[in-house]
């Protein structure tokens, strides 16, 4: 027995919008209520952004909007419009590691790698605006994400790592 989709979609309730999407600018069909990470993931084809809570408890889904922490999961994509996003997968170089995905790497604060996303996005807000952050400082910008696999002193020696880097250059 196969289970059908029935749901009844109206069309008229569609509306199209722009989105600036890692600074490509991206026209997509979308529903009212349809999430920013919804049509990142399923439209745009930007799986780094995980869907976990749902609920905005644990920052997986985090994006930049105009250089702002943003739970993707819980904002509706038309809010986007007209503003400039950036993913995780907007913050390297092309195929070239931004220093804190290198950190995260080098460092093995990746782990299963679930969560890795949101706190390499929130590092990044982090460090733009404080370039030399104590461990204090980067526990609390970190404090409301959510590692599964526990294992958070990597991640804060991944930060530590990326600022030194940062700051060298």
């Amino acid at each position: 027995m196969s289970i059908e989709n029935t749901e009844v979609v109206d069309e008229s309730e569609h509306r199209t919008i722009e989105l600036s999407v890692n600074g490509d600018t991206h026209q997509v069909r979308v529903k009212p209520n349809e999430l920013l990470l919804n049509v990142l993931r399923e439209k745009l084809h930007l799986t780094g952004s995980k869907y976990a809570c749902g609920t905005g408890e644990c920052r997986a889904c985090s994006v930049l909007v105009d250089g702002e922490p943003t739970l993707s999961c819980l904002q509706l994509a038309i809010t986007a419009e007209g503003k400039e996003i950036t993913t995780v997968e907007g913050i390297s170089d092309g195929r070239t590691l931004h220093e804190i995905q290198q950190s995260f790497l080098d460092t093995g604060a990746s782990q299963c790698g679930y969560c890795t996303p949101g706190f390499v996005v929130m590092t990044k807000k982090l460090l733009e605006d404080n370039p030399s952050p104590t461990e204090e400082e980067i526990r609390d910008h970190l404090k409301g994400n959510i590692c599964r696999c526990t294992g958070y002193n990597n991640i804060i020696d991944a930060v530590k790592k990326a600022a030194e880097e940062t700051e060298a250059e």
